[in-house]
């Protein structure tokens, strides 16, 4: 392995880096997104109970702020609810703005890495095929040896490269489309709260 890097020549460094900052935001954003970190199913029950038996106050918004994203979509309608409806849609729309932007952290990154990697590899067999030229203007076309293993070598980036690549696509696809499974999870549930809070209110003043 470290014979085929080696041969690969000075290209091979950053595609190997992209490949190590690749891997660290895949494992990074899988374990930050899980459901139960992001949106704990007992959260929205739980905020609920608190409302229908009057236990809700600052120390317990504080907490739910802090206790996870969507949590912080919550306390922001929350703190805003007593202000009226389109407020508190408000609030949770400017509070999901935020947390969208938390969800994506690195995921730009990782779109770029996906996007210049076969590029470097590229490059990589550009510099390489250059290389190969040089090697006919020298020693003319007699010595294929020199010729084969100077195109393998070329070639090598650009494998290198795309073995980066695909995986970084796929990962990219894959982390994107579970933020947004997220956020529009996220949405609906801050809506039945809105929904709920605000029913109740007008049953109440009834």
């Amino acid at each position: 392995m470290f014979e085929i890097v080696k041969s690969g020549g000075w290209l091979m460094l950053p595609i190997i880096l992209c490949s190590i900052i690749a891997l660290a935001i895949t494992v990074e954003r899988y374990w930050t997104l899980r459901v139960s970190k992001v949106r704990p199913k007992e959260q929205l029950p739980q905020v609920w109970m608190w409302i229908k038996n009057q236990e809700l106050d600052s120390q317990k918004i504080k907490e739910l702020r802090q206790s996870s994203l969507f949590g912080y979509v919550l306390a922001a309608g929350l703190t805003t609810s007593k202000h009226g409806r389109d407020a508190m849609k408000d609030a949770i729309q400017e509070a999901g703005d935020h947390v969208a932007h938390e969800m994506e952290k690195f995921l730009s990154t990782l779109g770029t890495i996906a996007a210049i990697s076969p590029l470097l590899g590229l490059l990589g067999t550009v510099l390489g095929m250059v290389d190969v030229f040089t090697d006919i203007m020298l020693q003319g076309t007699g010595n294929t040896a020199i010729l084969a293993g100077g195109i393998s070598k070329a070639l090598i980036t650009t494998a290198a490269g795309l073995s980066v690549a695909i995986p970084a696509v796929i990962f990219h696809r894959a982390l994107t489309r579970k933020v947004d499974e997220l956020l529009v999870l996220m949405e609906q549930d801050s809506a039945k709260l809105v929904e709920a809070i605000h029913t109740e209110s007008s049953s109440v003043k009834k």
